[in-house]
């Protein structure tokens, strides 16, 4: 391993409470998230010079209204979708690393459960012409049916079985009960509970499906060098990002290789980027919309062959005291669905050693991966403050 020394560093994050029902306007969200991820870096409003609003809900008109940020911020938007949350790492690496800013802020904020559900948000996504003519007709509307296509596939082709995508289920409720901001902390699953519950489109039940969340997550950036010994030492290094697409990006249906998706592109990148393999990384967050998609991205980043992820979790490898520790958080299973932001605030509380009781020993190096639309990707690497270049 000979790893690249980052220029770019993580130096605070910030969360609001994950619920059903914030009471609260998605502004008014944000603006709490975002202070909380400033308070949390020992930075300053004044200190910010470029914003990355994700997700569409909010913009950075509206942190300038209700932070007070400069007007002269920069700023740039994310496309849509799920992996907009891993891809903001990259547009705000891209402002620092340019000297266009030295201090990015991170945005993303909804009330994704009591406003905007995900019925509401797939308009936006790309490839209409071929969800208006031809899939919504016979029914095909949602992403868990998209996606459910993919798990099929993989089931009939490789043998995966349904009880991985339990084992999944099962490990994210089980990360979350360690987890007291968790939608889903203090409330377990059994085995029994996730086989009798009800089937939302086939091979996908409700525990194999994402939940929908209220609230709001914040990342800071910067390419500032701090003291190690002092005020940097809770600094976590951006090792690397990458972004990519599948082929096909707005459609599915017509794709020669279901499996081959943008994070197999982004992943080999931003390993060689870093200087270190899937073996180097100590844990990963998996942009879980839904089971399978963990057993997925597991493969395509690299973290085991394609084919062998129902053997790698079957063999424990995801849980804590695993080979791979994965969404140790709960994750957008169990602790909320913000976009998969809130996976970059779990690896850098990781990364951090403040992970309390669901605490990865020893860990240096964390992976975060994203998924979007219909198979966008990104992976990033992040690094433990001191970790040996």
């Amino acid at each position: 391993m000979t790893m690249t020394r980052p220029e770019t560093s993580v130096l605070g994050v910030g969360t609001t409470q994950f619920s059903r029902a914030s009471g609260r306007s998605v502004r008014s969200l944000a603006a709490a998230a975002a202070r909380a991820a400033l308070d949390d870096a020992g930075l300053k409003v004044v200190d910010v010079d470029a914003v990355v609003p994700v997700g569409g809900a909010i913009f950075c008109d509206d942190l300038v209204t209700t932070l007070g940020i400069n007007e002269t911020v920069v700023d740039a938007l994310p496309p849509p979708g799920g992996n907009s949350g891993v891809a903001s790492l990259t547009i705000a690496n891209a402002l620092l690393r340019s000297g266009q800013a030295e201090v990015a802020l991170i945005v993303f904020a909804r009330n994704g459960c009591s406003e905007t559900r995900i019925a509401t948000r797939v308009t936006s996504l790309p490839g209409q012409q071929f969800r208006t003519f031809l899939e919504r007709p016979h029914g095909w509307i949602s992403p868990a049916q998209w996606y459910s296509m993919i798990a099929r596939r993989h089931m009939a082709e490789y043998g995966t079985t349904k009880s991985a995508m339990a084992e999944v289920a099962l490990t994210m409720r089980a990360h979350a009960q360690l987890n007291p901001a968790a939608m889903m902390f203090g409330r377990p699953l059994s085995a029994e509970q996730y086989a009798a519950a009800p089937m939302v489109t086939e091979p996908y039940q409700l525990f194999d499906c994402c939940l929908e969340t209220d609230g709001a997550v914040a990342v800071v950036l910067s390419t500032r060098i701090r003291s190690r010994a002092g005020d940097g030492a809770r600094d976590v290094g951006l090792l690397a990002v990458r972004s990519s697409r599948p082929e096909s990006p707005d459609d599915l249906t017509n794709r020669k290789d279901w499996f081959d998706v943008g994070l197999t592109t982004a992943a080999a990148l931003a390993f060689n980027d870093a200087g270190v393999g899937p073996q180097d990384v100590d844990t990963a967050m998996i942009y879980d919309c839904f089971t399978f998609e963990v057993l997925h991205q597991l493969e395509e980043a690299g973290f085991c062959p394609r084919g062998e992820s129902d053997r790698f979790v079957h063999s424990g490898a995801i849980r804590l005291g695993g080979s791979l520790p994965v969404n140790t958080h709960g994750g957008l299973l169990s602790e909320g669905h913000l976009l998969g932001l809130s996976h970059i605030v779990e690896a850098v509380r990781q990364m951090r050693h403040e992970a309390g009781a669901r605490q990865v020993s020893s860990a240096r190096i964390a992976a975060v991966t994203g998924w979007g639309d219909w198979g966008d990707g990104s992976l990033a690497l992040l690094a433990k403050s001191g970790t040996a270049a």
